[in-house]
């Protein structure tokens, strides 16, 4: 029994303590992860010394007039070529045409009559999905169990069905007398579903489906506290409608990484002045030999000249940019320094949101009499004591996910390298180390994403919050099991349900069908912020509901905070004057 309790101790550790003074979000705090927000900065500065480098070797390079010079006879050369235009000439055709200020207002102009040739209520359905995505999260306080109970039935239903058909099937061919050793190997698939064997294995497989329906009769209690907890979700959402539109805010901050990101790289890749050298493009049939391709030329001037009208097919052609100069000769240093700081700044940003909604909802549940006593601008609040006390430990878990984003990248770029020469075993330890890193970088952001909200309640440094966040929920396991599948299927079934209305809805009105997938993207990804934002409230208020139960006992002394519904689902109860506490 001692051994048992030291090895439960390890891995989960010891249950949340009561505090008299914690009465939700710390607001006395102080700093944490100092260093590693100082380290932070200090990449931030660099990042804009890199961009500031890139842009003054851009400007060195040439004047305005001289961009739009070369975007011309750039866009001469390649059109005249008759092989498969080199990536290199697309690259910086479509750079210096963009600097060019006629094609940009070409574009703006083409891009107004595109939005005006497009049929109003095709613009309104973006409107339309999300105001369905609202309505969808505010009803979820209201027909959640219903919808849960629904789905999980439903998916019990598919698989009888499944299982009924496979038995049909089955004894369709019971008399047959072909079997699958007679068939043998073959790619045409549908020779298998022939064979009474292969129904037969499937038949077998669906002993899942028991499996399933045992598992949900044993987890029906976890499975009601976590339609609560959804219950409650709409809730908190409904008293906090700005949480709603904050992934504006994040979208916005990642356009501006995303677009800081591209001009820096393009500023890096087109510092330096561009080589030109003459090249024949058809040697042997018009006696060009002579041309050895280590003769430069000027574009500018080259198509005017005679001095090669000896050959018809002679083009001057870009070659690349002179690596003269410290700062060409360090570009791909700072082409990598790019973007490993761009990976930093995208997860930090996203950390941020995850931070600030987390710190809203969790002042939502711990507040003693809802609504009166959440406080006033929490979603505010929340961000302004993240940014005013967290930024290093954001910084810190954004580090370690950016790190191995990193490494898979290099994995790729291996893999894609070698792949010619990589032998059965070669590709078999390559797919698994890729693997390897796709499953840890899942679990950083999972264990990243816990250990933000635990920053947002108790203000602790990065490592003591995730420590503390992983601890939790070890010893909630199956709890967290559940409420994250069956808030997986709900969300999964709204999106669907957003995507599948708004696309229908439009089908019959768009005429150009790049216009319906704008459209239902455009749908997806309002669906998918309104509901990324529910699922940070459901994962916040599942962890504050944990802390819950371990620090309280429903005594005058530790009264719980959670609503009455997930008090009657545990059957417990606030003892003494004080049991409207968590009153719906």
């Amino acid at each position: 029994m001692l051994l048992t309790h030291c090895v439960s101790v390890f891995f989960s550790g010891e249950p949340a303590q009561y505090d008299p003074t914690f009465n939700g979000p710390i607001r006395k705090r102080g700093c944490t992860d100092i260093i590693c927000c100082v380290l932070f900065m200090v990449v931030i500065l660099g990042y804009m010394a890199v961009g500031i480098l890139g842009k003054m070797g851009l400007l060195r390079t040439s004047h305005l007039s001289d961009l739009l010079s070369f975007s011309h006879s750039h866009t001469r050369t390649c059109s005249d070529r008759n092989d498969t235009y080199d990536l290199k000439c697309i690259f910086f055709f479509f750079l210096f045409s963009s600097t060019s200020l006629n094609l940009t207002l070409s574009l703006l102009f083409q891009s107004s009559l595109l939005l005006c040739s497009v049929p109003l209520s095709s613009l309104s359905a973006l409107v339309i999905a999300m105001v369905v995505s609202f309505l969808f999260l505010l009803l979820l306080r209201f027909i959640a169990p219903v919808m849960v109970w629904v789905l999980i039935f439903g998916v019990l239903a598919v698989g009888a069905y499944g299982i009924y058909h496979c038995w049909w099937e089955y004894d369709n061919y019971r008399n047959s007398t072909v079997s699958i050793t007679d068939i043998g190997f073959t790619t045409n698939f549908k020779v298998y579903l022939q064979v009474k064997e292969t129904w037969l294995a499937f038949c077998e497989s669906d002993i899942t489906q028991g499996i399933l329906l045992l598992t949900l009769i044993f987890l029906r209690t976890r499975i009601l506290i976590a339609i609560a907890l959804i219950q409650e979700s709409s809730k908190a959402v409904s008293h906090m409608m700005s949480t709603l539109f904050y992934p504006l805010v994040t979208f916005v901050l990642l356009v501006v990484c995303v677009a800081y990101w591209g001009i820096t790289a393009l500023y890096l890749a087109t510092s330096g002045i561009p080589v030109y050298k003459v090249v024949a493009l058809n040697s042997t049939q018009d006696n060009c030999g002579q041309i050895g391709g280590n003769v430069t030329c000027d574009p500018q001037t080259f198509y005017n000249s005679t001095d090669y009208s000896w050959c018809p097919s002679a083009r001057c052609i870009f070659i690349k940019y002179n690596n003269e100069g410290l700062l060409q000769r360090n570009l791909f240093n700072l082409q990598i320094y790019n973007v490993v700081a761009f990976l930093w700044c995208i997860n930090f940003v996203i950390a941020l949101g995850q931070c600030t909604l987390a710190g809203a909802f969790a002042s939502y549940y711990w507040a003693f009499s809802k609504p009166s006593d959440i406080p006033t601008f929490p979603l505010s609040q929340a961000f302004i004591r993240t940014l005013r006390y967290h930024v290093g430990s954001l910084a810190f878990g954004a580090l370690i996910l950016t790190l191995i984003q990193v490494v898979r990248i290099i994995l790729e770029y291996l893999d894609h390298k070698t792949r010619a020469a990589q032998n059965p075993c070669a590709r078999f330890l390559m797919c698994c180390l890729k693997c390897c890193f796709w499953c840890l970088e899942k679990f950083i952001k999972f264990l990243n994403r816990n250990a933000y909200i635990m920053i947002a309640v108790y203000g602790k440094n990065f490592c003591v919050s995730a420590k503390n966040a992983f601890m939790l929920l070890m010893r909630n396991i199956v709890r967290v099991v559940v409420l994250d599948k069956v808030t997986d299927l709900l969300l999964f079934f709204g999106k669907l349900l957003v995507v599948g209305g708004v696309g229908k809805m439009t089908n019959g009105n768009i005429i150009i069908m790049a216009l319906l997938l704008v459209v239902v993207v455009g749908a997806y990804l309002i669906a998918h912020g309104f509901f990324s934002v529910y699922n940070m409230c459901v994962d916040t208020l599942f962890l504050c509901f944990l802390e819950d139960l371990e620090r309280h006992d429903g005594t005058m002394q530790k009264p719980y905070y959670m609503s009455k519904n997930l008090m009657k689902i545990l059957n417990k109860k606030n003892k003494g004057p004080k049991n409207g506490k968590g009153k719906d």
